[in-house]
């Protein structure tokens, strides 16, 4: 049992690590690289490389590059292509074109303010789908969708509260959180989203929608503070209106050439990587005939690649870092510990999902990242649901949802400080906000999915 208790010791380490604001990258890396040298001095477990190097001294850094070759021939350059999209889309308008179109019908909600409010979780979700960046889409909400709910007679708290609530479910192909979900459990992105994600993710949606709409009256009307009206911003790229196609065409490709509606007689279909691609020339496409000017197009190519290293350095490096931590978890035996724990205290499949969703949820609050807490534990579960002979697929789900919803209650997530700063508020007061729906959520999911 020596090598699981290590195995706790390290987790509670790097959680304390993490919560100081240690760079995540460098806490993941070298936790999972100081576990697998202990579990080769121990002789507990080393994982047997098909090409080693010859010694464990240095198989321990082919790790690192092992890792680097799968993650960046797969999932990495999918995340990657998306983030280079959702930044060139961002650069031309389009994002703020769709953003505009989707809340229109919130016009015909104007006589009542919280319902309208509470309108713009569900409407924001879909948009999320199309433009998966959490801090993103909040800001360019609050820059058009926030003055309209305050002017109506919102507070700035149950503004800003909406609005972050609208990135709650990190679902999607475009998501970063379902790329390793489907990776790990081994599915198309979009059979994952449509099959496993939406049935689960709309009921939660109007349990959101619905506990936002009385916790946000209540909060208001027991406040004595007048709704302070915004000052309008001028500062966001403006683009026709068929430029919300853009955002949403990559969505379009993978549901048209998917075997799940199979739309031709000869099977075509499509990964995400290559949608973000085809998706890109079309949108340049959109930009050559407005502003006829090819070499200007040329240069804006530029924000794509700049929008795939960005996401390189920050997403992409924290997969990888979190699988040598992962690696050295399984290394010191956690999972052969964790089994027998459960075991010895009558958990099966449904007990360990429950647990490891509720870990991840309260993981993603304190770390104020879905990803960090997701990418470290979420590749633990094919190993953890085989040997309890259940599905990988049943466990990851919730743990998905999970992280996204309890990013969304982080008083230190990007989104949140984003979104508290423009509207003049602290992020203890959105989270005050934000915890009885997402809490409810969050019992409700585990309810729907486990039971």
């Amino acid at each position: 049992m020596l090598g699981p208790l290590l195995s706790v010791v390290f987790i509670v380490i790097v959680a304390r690590l993490l919560l100081k604001k240690v760079y995540p990258h460098a806490v993941l890396l070298i936790a999972g690289l100081l576990m697998l040298s202990l579990a080769a001095i121990l002789g507990i477990g080393f994982p047997v490389l098909e090409n080693s190097t010859g010694t464990v001294a240095t198989d321990l850094f082919k790790l690192i590059v092992l890792s680097f070759a799968d993650t960046n021939a797969g999932v990495g350059l999918m995340i990657m292509s998306i983030g280079g999209f959702v930044a060139y889309s961002d650069k031309i308008g389009a994002s703020n074109a769709l953003v505009k179109l989707a809340m229109k019908p919130l016009s015909l909600l104007r006589n009542y303010p919280h319902v309208t409010a509470s309108a713009v979780i569900p409407i924001g979700q879909v948009l999320f789908v199309c433009i998966p960046s959490a801090a993103g889409l909040g800001l360019l909400l609050m820059a058009s969708v926030f003055p309209i709910l305050v002017n109506l007679g919102v507070s700035r708290l149950s503004a800003a509260s909406v609005i972050t609530a609208t990135t709650a479910f990190g679902i999607g192909p475009a998501s970063a959180l379902t790329a390793s979900a489907a990776a790990i459990t081994e599915e198309a992105q979009i059979s994952y989203f449509i099959i496993r994600q939406i049935p689960l993710v709309i009921p939660l949606s109007i349990i959101v929608a619905v506990s936002y709409y009385f916790v946000n009256r209540y909060f208001d009307r027991k406040s004595d503070k007048k709704p302070v009206k915004p000052e309008q911003k001028s500062d966001v790229v403006k683009a026709p209106a068929v430029y919300a196609l853009i955002p949403v065409f990559p969505l379009i490709l993978l549901l048209l050439f998917s075997e799940v509606f199979q739309a031709f007689p000869t099977p075509i279909v499509l990964d995400t990587t290559t949608a973000m691609f085809i998706s890109l020339f079309v949108a340049m496409v959109f930009e050559a005939v407005r502003i006829r000017n090819v070499l200007t197009v040329m240069l804006s190519l530029k924000s794509f690649f700049g929008g795939m290293g960005d996401i390189f350095k920050t997403v992409v490096t924290l997969i990888i870092a979190a699988d040598i931590f992962s690696q050295g978890l399984i290394s010191l035996g956690f999972i052969d510990g964790l089994l027998a724990t459960a075991t010895s205290a009558g958990l099966g499949a449904v007990g360990i999902g429950v647990v490891m969703t509720s870990f991840i949820f309260l993981a993603s609050m304190l770390m104020g990242s879905g990803n960090a807490s997701f990418f470290a534990f979420g590749p633990l579960i094919p190993s953890i649901a085989a040997r309890l002979g259940v599905q990988s697929a049943s466990m990851i789900l919730p743990m998905n949802l999970a992280a996204s919803m309890g990013r969304t209650v982080s008083p230190v997530s990007g989104v949140l400080i984003a979104v508290s700063e423009i509207a003049g508020v602290s992020t203890i007061a959105i989270v005050k906000r934000n915890i009885i729906p997402l809490g409810l959520a969050l019992v409700a999911m585990l309810l729907m999915h486990f039971i």
